[in-house]
């Protein structure tokens, strides 16, 4: 029987021991054993139901146009509590003089489908439209410099676009989901589609404006009863006696005996390492392993900081029609962004009711780290009601904190993936998960635990490569 253990129970942690678990009901020889520091599984993602509302701790859905996710759902018997964003009223704010002003209609990211209602727009200057126009004009220019090396986000959307556009929309709509500097991520790691975009065809307008995956359908996909039913499912289809909470990981070493883990309980040794530790635990446990591995996994990681009220009457408390807002870098506002999330999906709220979601990111969100809830939740208050007005008393407070849970993929992190996964591959039995490495969403987690647990099964039983999900 091959023994496996799994470091860290968040997202990718549950998904590769619950693909484990399936495999063993179907007959695979394993014992698993899965360690978590904390109390509970699921690490960010979790769900608080109370008052009649749905609060969501982390993350609040998953990308559409990535299928793991859904998948997942609807083989844990979820397929009913699917439930897709209310993209016919979709419309996002971006903070601009202090004020909110609307993205134009039909943007994948900062790259406009419809330029009729980017010139419509109040958002951009003369200018700033008038490259967006030039864009479509300059293809071919385009196409033939694309650089062969990776760089910044931000060096990525100024030969488009210019500096206005990544000031205005880039930024905050990377920082809004890193966390992190358009300076420094890496334009070929978060935003691939893009890049791939301009070598086919120069602009990145024309090129949406031609595809299919340009046509309308719901960017976001959650779960009715929320996203916390996902982990609740995955828990109940793994043995009681796999969990172990409470359970820090000490140390691992790699030898001739095969792998051993150290906890306060004692050293136990196992055939297959899963490794779904946050990417700097991860990589402090692994160092004595391989010390070649440290400085492929050394990354910068950014804190959040999550506080949501929930209002009985949304009439007291009127927001833009919409799914929320942006905070660009070097705002006058401590925010990343604010969540109408009543209005973006079904179902979240009593009759009647509002809720709101203040999301904080960067230093602001190391400096609440330091904060009690109540300190917490007063700062975000203040800070939503210089962006929407005066707040009525919350019926319903929640406050989660999130330390360096964004790890930031800087300029080269594709290729340092490359010789860390190189590294990996020689150290027989180990493998890594995690949102430190190849995509930081929830279908991209689940799809690489899932992955790596079939092979993991396979190799151990002698087969062929299992087919990838």
């Amino acid at each position: 029987m091959k023994r496996v253990a799994i470091v860290g129970g968040g997202v990718a942690g549950l998904a590769a021991a619950y693909e484990l678990a399936r495999l063993a009901r179907n007959g695979a020889s394993l014992q698993v054993v899965l360690f978590e520091a904390s109390t509970r599984l699921g690490g960010i993602i979790e769900t608080v139901h109370e008052g009649g509302f749905v609060i969501e701790c982390g993350p609040d859905a998953w990308v559409t146009e990535k299928p793991w996710a859904r998948e997942l759902a609807e083989e844990l018997g979820l397929g009913n509590e699917v439930m897709p964003s209310n993209d016919a009223t979709r419309k996002t704010y971006v903070l601009v003089d202090k004020k909110l002003q609307a993205m134009p209609d039909g943007m994948r990211m900062m790259v406009p489908v419809d330029l009729d209602a980017m010139d419509a727009s109040d958002m951009f200057s003369a200018a700033a439209k008038l490259a967006y126009h030039e864009e479509m004009g300059r293809a071919e220019e385009l196409r033939e410099a694309a650089p062969d090396q990776d760089e910044s986000v931000a060096e990525f959307v100024r030969r488009h676009f210019g500096d206005e556009v990544l000031a205005k929309i880039g930024a905050p709509l990377l920082s809004g989901v890193f966390g992190g500097d358009v300076t420094k991520l890496s334009v070929r790691a978060v935003m691939a589609p893009f890049v791939a975009m301009e070598r086919e065809r120069g602009s990145l307008i024309g090129a949406l404006q031609a595809s299919v995956a340009a046509k309308r359908h719901s960017v976001f996909t959650t779960l009715r009863s929320g996203m916390g039913t996902l982990v609740d499912r995955m828990i109940a289809a793994i043995p009681e006696d796999w969990v172990r909470l409470l359970a820090e990981v000490r140390f691992i070493s790699y030898g001739e005996e095969g792998w051993l883990v150290g906890t306060a309980r004692g050293v136990e040794r196992f055939d297959a390492v899963m490794m779904a530790a946050p990417v700097d635990v991860a990589c402090s446990l692994l160092s004595p392993v391989d010390p070649e591995v440290a400085p492929l996994m050394e990354m910068d990681a950014s804190s959040a900081v999550v506080a949501a009220f929930g209002f009985p009457d949304a009439a007291k408390f009127p927001v833009p029609p919409g799914f929320g807002f942006l905070v660009p870098p070097g705002s006058d506002s401590l925010l990343l962004a604010g969540t109408f999330v009543d209005q973006k999906f079904e179902d979240r709220v009593p009759q009647g009711g509002r809720l709101v979601r203040a999301f904080f990111g960067g230093k602001a969100a190391e400096r609440l780290m330091r904060c009690g809830n109540d300190e917490t939740a007063a700062v975000a208050r203040m800070e939503l009601a210089r962006i929407l007005g005066p707040l009525p008393e919350p019926q319903v407070t929640v406050v989660r904190r999130w330390p360096r849970s964004l790890p930031q993929y800087a300029v080269g992190h594709l290729e340092r993936m490359k010789k860390l996964d190189e590294r990996v591959s020689a150290l027989d039995g180990l493998w890594l998960l995690g949102n430190g490495y190849h995509g930081v969403g929830v279908p991209d987690l689940v799809r690489d635990a899932r992955v790596a647990a079939r092979r993991m099964a396979r190799k151990s039983e002698g087969l062929a490569e299992v087919a990838e999900l």
